[in-house]
């Protein structure tokens, strides 16, 4: 006799069970994807110091999570802006559904969004690479994630958070467009302000140490996007396809667009431009994958690999700020231009959860998108420059001459990425 699908009795369904675990997982090697992508770019004397930063992210905040993260974020509303702690160390939390995702284990919503949370301020590490002392960065991200992608997340996902679509003013993002790429890409401009510039920037600062390890990167993270935008229909459903499909196209054409780019400036199509493109149009889809329709995803894709390469390109140039590895040119901004994307290109059409955009008869929608941008830069940013100058007085953020030239791996972790046999 097989299992049914469905246990009619709680709601829960089997298939959307196994999605959203697998969602889970897949976004969960996002992180290691990640610290092979940054690993890569750096300088080989920094190499250890990124892997060690973002596995310490899988570590402290999984733990942040369930402690009290995941309380803060969508336990029952304390005010428009927190959730309260009734949730801590996952109590009154169980096995059956919740209002959140009515067919699959509150614990399995528990666990998909825990991902995220890790996942959101490694991204940060992109724009203090190679200067930052890894105690001051272990006590800066767990400050961060309590007192800036908390609220925020409850703010846009949480039921009666203020600027979202429960309880709130109706501004959408279906994956993580102002909760992961907007906010982790101000907090990265604010650390570019707060520790300034590597020492010889830009002119003594080499070129990615390994780019085939950056590429590897790049394909993981591609990979683990599936999880993370499909994943988030949180049902095996057709919106799960549909963001599925945008996740892939977007990321491709960025990818395309930004090595066009390239080759018209630089007489040649490279490497870094490709892969940094593809996450570029992959942070920007994030918002809308589940609210827009092929053609969407498309222009999502093909301005997300303009503005993010004009960031990267003239804006860092023209204001020679070092975010090193372009954490706020690709993040930042294409989580910005996303979220207003779905203003623009959202359609019921797809998902009747959703929302019509501007060219759909709604501009209504655009105004509300962006108005969440801003709110979100806004605090972001001031929260997470008060952050890294408190810790910079108690613990010191950088560390010094001597060690930023031996570099990281050494100085921080007594390790080197390579070493030569005899």
């Amino acid at each position: 006799m097989g299992m049914s699908p469905v246990v009619a009795s709680s709601g829960i369904s089997a298939a959307d069970t196994v999605w959203v675990l697998l969602g889970a997982a897949l976004v969960m090697l996002m992180t290691p994807g990640l610290a092979f992508f940054y690993g890569g770019l750096v300088r080989r004397k920094n190499i250890l110091s990124i892997l060690m930063q973002c596995f310490m992210m899988l570590c402290v905040i999984s733990l942040q999570w369930v402690f009290c993260g995941y309380s803060l974020s969508f336990g029952p509303d304390l005010s428009s802006v927190i959730g309260s702690l009734e949730w801590s160390m996952l109590k009154n939390v169980g096995m059956g559904p919740s209002e959140y995702a009515p067919t699959v284990p509150h614990t399995a919503f528990v666990i998909f969004q825990m991902m995220f949370a890790v996942i959101t301020p490694a991204l940060i590490i992109g724009a203090f690479a190679e200067r930052m002392r890894f105690s001051a960065f272990v006590v800066f991200s767990l400050l961060w994630t309590t007192l800036v992608y908390d609220p925020v997340t409850h703010w846009v996902w949480g039921k009666g958070g203020f600027l979202g679509a429960l309880g709130g003013m109706g501004a959408v993002d279906f994956a993580g467009g102002i909760v992961v790429h907007i906010n982790a890409g101000m907090a990265a401009l604010a650390a570019v302000i707060v520790l300034g510039k590597r020492k010889g920037f830009p002119d003594a600062i080499s070129p990615p140490h390994n780019l085939p390890v950056a590429v590897l990167g790049a394909g993981l993270l591609w990979f683990g996007w599936f999880g993370f935008n499909a994943g988030s229909a949180l049902a095996a459903n057709h919106v799960a396809v549909n963001a599925f499909m945008n996740t892939h196209i977007a990321g491709a054409t960025a990818g395309l667009v930004w090595s066009i780019l390239d080759w018209l400036k630089f007489g040649k199509p490279t490497t870094l431009g490709m892969i940094t493109g593809a996450v570029a149009g992959l942070a920007a889809v994030t918002p809308g994958a589940g609210y827009v329709d092929l053609s969407g995803a498309v222009w999502i894709g093909l301005f997300s690999g303009i503005i993010c390469w004009l960031a990267v390109t003239a804006l860092k140039a023209k204001y020679q700020y070092d975010d090193s590895l372009d954490a706020f040119g690709v993040h930042g901004v294409g989580g910005i231009w996303g979220t207003l994307a779905v203003g623009i290109w959202g359609t019921k059409a797809v998902n009747l959860a959703g929302v019509d955009g501007l060219i759909y008869g709604n501009p209504l929608q655009l105004w509300l998108q962006t108005k969440a941008v801003v709110i979100t830069m806004l605090y972001s940013f001031i929260v997470s420059l008060v952050l890294f100058k408190v810790v910079d007085f108690v613990l010191g953020l950088r560390v010094n001459e001597h060690e930023e030239a031996i570099g990281l791996d050494l100085t921080q972790h007594r390790e080197a990425g390579y070493t030569l046999l005899d």
